[in-house]
């Protein structure tokens, strides 16, 4: 099932054709990750509102958005962070979306629902603040880390709200916001090495196989739309 969803929605991506293509945009699109830091597209361009409708109301829309994530949560661990744990991440991001949508020759209203898959390069562990974290965790007053983890492709949901201004048929201006709630599987593992004044330093095996990114988090876009 998880391969037929990841086969699905990189198909999803590639149905870009003039002859079924529904809208063409190009857009400014900012992330806010829940417990992260904010984050922009690497472009900072993404390509979205690509797919055809099924009916005047109904439609499938797709695109992608190459993201640097300055910072992102870890979620499963034994212990909670309000500060981003990983980061920073280049991250791609595709949508598969089903689109209802409302309004006149004007204006249009679409409201948005659908599942996500993102593939993350280049991550890194932000050790400043995962120090931290395991520090208050195993009651260190410091503590070093050296951790490990898996890069896997992740999943989620997402829904979200979108405004069309159309100035004529083959132009407009967009503003939208979607929400998003996935993760990917890291399998996070290591050595954590801490000491305490007057004490010698202690190291400790962990071993975190829940442990997932975090990818929750709000994305705002503005941008324009080319055909109809």
């Amino acid at each position: 099932m998880r391969k037929a969803i990841i086969i699905i929605i990189l198909m999803a991506a590639g149905w870009s054709r003039p002859a079924q293509a529904q809208n063409m945009g190009v857009s400014f699109s900012f992330f806010f990750p829940k417990n992260g830091y904010f984050s922009i597209p690497v472009s900072p361009f993404s390509i979205r509102g690509v797919g055809f409708n099924i009916t005047n109301n109904l439609a499938i829309e797709s695109g992608g958005s190459l993201y640097l994530m300055s910072g992102m949560n870890i979620s499963d661990l034994p212990f909670e962070s309000r500060q981003p744990l990983m980061g920073p991440i280049f991250n791609i991001m595709v949508p598969l979306e089903l689109v209802l949508q409302f309004g006149t020759r004007d204006f249009e209203v679409r409201f948005k629902g659908g599942g996500f898959a993102f593939y993350n390069f280049s991550s890194k562990i932000n050790y400043g603040n995962m120090d931290r974290a395991l520090a208050r965790f195993y009651n260190f007053t410091i503590a070093n880390s050296e951790l490990d983890f898996d890069n896997k492709i992740g999943l989620g949901y997402e829904f979200g709200l979108e405004y069309i201004q159309y100035f004529n048929r083959n132009f407009g201006i967009t503003i939208g916001a979607n929400y998003y709630i996935g993760g990917a599987k890291l399998n996070l593992r290591g050595q954590v090495t801490g000491s305490n004044p007057g004490s010698d330093p202690v190291s400790t095996l962990i071993q975190y196989p829940d442990a997932r990114l975090d990818y929750t988090g709000l994305e705002i876009s503005l941008g324009i739309l080319f055909g109809g």
